[in-house]
């Protein structure tokens, strides 16, 4: 249900919300394997958690200094009113969900055991686990005899315990146990008879134990609820000038500790006693986001839900570019023509053998790279230290600011400056979010430029769920533009002219927003004077105002627009003034659509670019940003095939319509069409490109392969 308003765009959180609960819908889906929707459970749960942290928290904060956003027509009182009802209805969706899989799973001989279901051999197996793994990790607390109420861990869950006497002579007292998951695990595997899987959750084996563990205070029943706590996880960035901005992080991470509640999970069948008095000690109340729930919370542990399913098929295998393949050096290739590889389907060794390379070319001088979000184990990480030791001036921009990553981020500078790279952190009030690498060679007295620009994090790791696009490239005037972007990073506080100076690549916050309200409004003349007129464009949000409003401008023109977005989705897709209707979906699957691509007919001159930038304020006008146009003919040819298959798909592409309906869409005339396997089978058609044939010369895609039924 829509805040019923005359507005101009759709308020960017409910439409976040429609995106959950389309992961939500990928967790119901009878077609997807159970494993994996156990998986869409975890993180449906996982990206609530972070919808309260930031955008609940941001909303709390606003009501209550009574401040209107200037981007927001709807005060935040209100929406976060719509927000706590659609959180309840998507709370019990989940409810029914999860039933469901439960049966599933023991259709599957896999059995979740609770702490009343034990066999002797598994009470005695989960006796023994608990006092050798788990009890050193358990500290009860006895809560009412605290001066101040214990802080909590917001990504724990905590077991709140009621304890008495049958003989009621002693009074009853509350008590909480946080789960040690991080050091044990949440999923423990059982003694199980043969042919079946018993797993029994962490909780539930420190529910077993509670006598064990409260037999000091005289007590001999025990009754026991999970409940959890979010909180704001903004970092507040004080202005004292004596501080430096790795020290304002450092202590931003820690005051996250003290951030305000703004959820409160709990077990339905909670003891009412027990409930008030949560409440109360955590500054809550009953208009505040109190969402009650089944007897298991913190789902998003069920991402790593044991392997215990049968083998059914397995993920296919990102296969190396056909331009790459055989050859014996990326480099050498990338000198001589672009490259694009499109993750997951193409392999991300190649990005790491490429700065392989350049760590031991003698004639290799410098390597500058930006880092958002990097693997835990980081090969890139690992080829440039690498590079500094064979002697080259290897400088790495890394945020500090990667919202959830700060900490991560902050160890790695400090282990990159140990090994020498010049490491370049985050520009006041600018979060640096473009992924690109310049490599500098010099060759007979003379510089080579080459390098690559990305739609995606450099992170192997998400490299292989994660669906995006990076350029490989010598092109003079892309890399000396890159070039101009390093520039102003080092030199951010007088250094604004580098960016504003580019002539091939459009970056934020300098230019973006301009060329594409231009580009869009050729499209608009062309479509005045009955010239074809037409945008594609993918992105994982759209929310700029602006930006929308000219596209419904391009809409009434008779401009054709086709839009694939992944999440937030502000623009209303239909009105009557629309001389053509605006085609936006949004497709949710085995990998997250994570590129940008923005395709504009320009009278058949087609400009076709990738990007690091969603179309939202906060990446046009407060973050560095690349978006970098596409010049190969072949190339935008493969980019425009990729966004027809998925425009085509009619398995997992969902319709985004003014109602937020999230209806499927159905062809049933024509077959059916998966995209990602779709793009995957075209792709790795070519890559298989008959011998003698220039593997790289495009041909239109075949649709090969047949969906599994839904």
């Amino acid at each position: 249900m829509i805040i019923q308003m005359k507005r101009k765009t759709i308020a960017r959180d409910i439409s976040w919300l429609s995106f959950n609960a389309r992961v939500l819908q990928e967790a119901a889906d009878p077609s997807v394997p159970l494993r994996e929707r156990i998986k869409f459970l975890g993180i449906f749960s996982n990206n609530l958690d972070e919808f309260f942290r930031v955008r609940v928290a941001t909303l709390k904060r606003m009501t209550e200094v009574g401040k209107k956003n200037m981007h927001m027509e709807i005060a935040p009182g209100k929406i976060l009113d719509e927000i706590q009802q659609i959180v309840l209805e998507q709370q019990a969706e989940f409810n029914r969900i999860w039933e469901a899989l439960h049966r599933e799973l023991e259709k599957e001989k896999i059995y979740l055991i609770t702490e009343k279901a034990l066999n002797k051999e598994q009470q005695k197996f989960v006796l023994s686990y608990f006092e050798e793994e788990v009890r050193s990790n358990t500290i009860p607390l006895m809560i009412e005899s605290i001066t101040h109420f214990p802080y909590l861990r917001e990504k724990s869950i905590y077991l709140g315990v009621v304890l008495s006497r049958k003989d009621a002579t002693l009074k009853r007292k509350y008590s909480i146990v946080e789960i040690p998951a991080k050091a044990n695990g949440r999923f423990i595997q059982l003694p199980s008879p043969p042919g079946e899987h018993h797993i029994i959750l962490l909780e539930d084996v420190i529910r077993f134990n509670l006598k064990s563990i409260y037999s000091y205070f005289g007590y001999d029943r025990y009754a026991s609820w999970v409940f959890k706590v979010t909180k704001d996880a903004e970092i507040d960035m004080d202005s004292d000038i004596s501080t430096t901005l790795i020290q304002k992080i450092e202590k931003g991470v820690k005051n996250r500790r003290k951030g305000k509640p703004v959820r409160f999970v709990f077990d339905k069948q909670m003891d009412a006693g027990l409930l008030d008095y949560l409440i109360r000690k955590l500054n809550l109340s009953r208009k505040d986001s109190l969402i009650p729930g089944g007897r298991i919370h913190n789902f998003r542990h069920f991402m790593d839900f044991p392997d215990v399913f049968e083998k059914r098929g397995h993920r296919k295998r990102p296969f190396v570019h056909p331009l790459l393949k055989g050859a014996q050096r990326v480099t050498d290739v990338v000198q001589q023509t672009d490259v694009m590889l499109n993750f997951p389907y193409h392999s991300f060794h190649s990005i790491i053998d490429l700065l392989r390379e350049a760590a031991i070319d003698p004639d290799v001088t410098v390597i500058k790279i930006t880092a958002y979000r990097l693997a835990s184990n980081s090969k890139v990480v690992n080829a440039l230290i690498n590079a500094v030791r064979n002697g080259k001036q290897v400088t790495v921009m890394l945020e500090l600011r990667a919202r959830f990553d700060e900490e991560a981020n902050l160890e790695w500078k400090e282990r990159l400056e140990i090994e020498g790279v010049k490491v370049l952190i985050s520009i006041p009030d600018m979060k640096v979010h473009a992924k690109a690498c310049l490599i500098k060679k010099r060759v007979n007295n003379h510089t080579i430029h080459y390098g690559f620009i990305s739609t995606g994090n450099l992170n192997e790791k998400t490299a292989t769920v994660y669906g995006d696009h990076c350029l490989l490239t010598a092109d003079r005037h892309i890399m000396a533009d890159v070039n101009r972007i390093f520039n102003y990073l080092e030199k951010p506080k007088e250094g604004i002219q580098f960016l504003k100076s580019c002539k091939t690549i459009i970056p934020c916050p300098t230019d973006l927003r301009k060329e594409l309200l231009k580009l869009i409004s050729r499209e608009i003349k062309n479509a005045k004077e009955k010239k074809p007129a037409a945008i594609i464009l993918k992105m994982n949000s759209l929310s700029d105002e602006t930006l929308i409003e000219k596209l419904y401008e391009a809409a009434r023109s008779g401009v054709e627009i086709k839009l694939i977005i992944r999440g937030i989705f502000c623009m209303y897709s239909e009105n009557a003034k629309f001389i053509k209707p605006v085609k936006a979906v949004s497709i949710i699957d085995e990998y997250l659509e994570h590129a940008r691509v923005f395709i504009f007919h320009n009278n058949g001159s087609e400009k076709v670019f990738i990007s690091s930038a969603d179309w939202m304020v906060r990446n046009l006008d407060h973050r560095v940003e690349a978006t970098c146009p596409v010049f190969d003919e072949n190339i935008k040819k493969v980019l425009k095939n990729i966004l027809e298959i998925q425009l085509s798909d009619n398995v997992k592409a969902r319709i985004l319509d003014n109602e937020l309906s999230n209806r499927y869409v159905r062809d049933r005339k024509h077959k059916k069409i998966r995209s990602q396997l779709e793009i995957y089978n075209y792709l790795h058609q070519k890559s298989n490109a008959i011998p003698g044939l220039p593997s790289f010369v495009d041909t239109e895609p075949t649709i090969i392969g047949e969906a599994p039924a839904v």
